[in-house]
């Protein structure tokens, strides 16, 4: 699949990105702001995790997560520094620890863990969608629907496996008046 998506922004880029490079406007430069700054955010709350679960499955998540976090705020660092978007503050990444060293009380359990991943990969696709809706500059706009593209193939497999594991927290059901209850 990855394959697939580099052919189609590839195309997309020759397609779309041939215009003259505008200055960043305001908008352009918050949201690559904001969106470093949640992945800045993300990374170590992930690392945490990985530090707590013994479940292979979410191990896996976390991962998969952590590296596309990384390369994201790579890509977006790289792009910032290009344009003189100043970096916002990172924090430190966490040591490698035992999760069974963890006392009970503190350690979360694994459906938290997995509806933490779930709202974050939330919270980023709609940061991209905000993002790519205020760019001007087709090179931005297509930076942010890749990293929207990536986050939400990564949330189609996060909810599928918290399904398959019972992690996902499923609201009460509508019935709307007069419909059979079955």
């Amino acid at each position: 699949m990855p394959k697939k998506i580099e052919a189609l922004f590839d195309y997309l880029r020759t397609r779309f990105d041939n215009e003259p490079k505008s200055r960043v406007h305001i908008g352009e430069a918050t949201g690559c702001w904001l969106y470093y700054t949640a992945l800045s955010e993300e990374i170590p709350v992930l690392e945490s995790a990985l530090n707590t679960t013994t479940d292979d499955v979410l191990i896996d998540l976390l991962k998969e997560g952590k590296k596309l976090a990384t390369n994201q705020q790579q890509a977006l660092q790289s792009f910032m520094l290009k344009e003189g978007i100043p970096l916002s503050d990172t924090n430190e990444h966490k040591p490698i620890s035992d999760p069974n060293d963890i006392p009970l009380g503190v350690k979360p359990t694994d459906s938290e863990i997995a509806n933490l991943i779930s709202a974050k990969v939330a919270s980023n696709i709609v940061m991209c969608s905000t993002n790519i809706s205020q760019s001007i500059r087709s090179d931005i706009g297509l930076m942010w629907i890749r990293f929207h593209s990536e986050k939400a193939i990564y949330g189609i497999d996060v909810k599928t496996k918290m399904r398959e594991h019972g992690w996902i927290k499923v609201p009460p059901y509508y019935y709307p008046p007069g419909a059979p209850k079955n």
